[in-house]
């Protein structure tokens, strides 16, 4: 049995929390107003789910997920995910975030500062491209030829393995996009993100974005 961390709790983060227990798991949900805040969806959830600081979701996760808004990047808790696998579903909106000159020039990504922030993490990118709904709604058996697929990128392969592990578990193919760095071909405005689509065309989205 694993045990899922979760740093933010918001629509991908309960998403990926349902789907994790469904599958076996355990779920360690923090947010940033206080795990008191989290008492209605830990009771949904039921005893596989707890709530906890971020602090403390970072510490008892096996695998950690960060999804908070991405302009809070900078607060998500460093020591204790020196050498986790670390799943990062935040998107870049300018709108909401900020401006972040480097992301807006190209020199670097949303993925790439979160993994300069989590020094010794090994950070995928993963399920920032799929609607929250649908990581709940929408997955299928290994071999159905409608499976969706969900776009991973990351610098570990080992990480990555991990990722695509649960991934399918949860009823998702993966395409892996390559570095961290290429996980800007399935950010915002490209063609995969939030794009339907089964792994071959998902493979034909991220070569055609540029």
């Amino acid at each position: 049995m694993t045990t899922i961390g979760l740093i933010g709790s918001g629509n991908i983060g309960t998403a990926i929390a349902r789907q994790a227990i469904a599958n076996g798991h355990q779920v360690v949900l923090s947010n940033s107003r206080g795990p008191e805040t989290l008492t209605d969806l830990v009771a949904e959830l039921g005893d596989p789910a707890r709530a906890a600081t971020a602090q403390e979701a970072a510490e008892a996760g096996d695998i950690v997920v960060v999804t908070v808004p991405f302009k809070a990047y900078d607060q998500v808790p460093t020591a204790p995910l020196a050498g986790k696998v670390v799943i990062d579903t935040n998107n870049y909106y300018f709108e909401r975030d900020g401006r972040f000159p480097q992301i807006d020039d190209g020199s670097t990504t949303p993925s790439e500062l979160l993994a300069d922030h989590l020094t010794g993490a090994r950070v995928v990118k993963a399920f920032n491209a799929i609607q929250a709904l649908h990581i709940v709604s929408e997955g299928k058996p290994a071999g159905d030829p409608a499976r969706r697929a969900i776009p991973i990128a990351g610098d570990d392969a080992e990480a990555k393995a991990t990722v695509a592990a649960l991934i399918d578990s949860f009823g998702f193919d993966t395409v892996d996009a390559g570095p961290l760095r290429e996980g800007r071909r399935f950010d915002r405005d490209r063609p995969a993100y939030g794009a339907e689509l089964t792994a071959d065309a998902t493979r034909e989205a991220l070569a055609a974005a540029e």
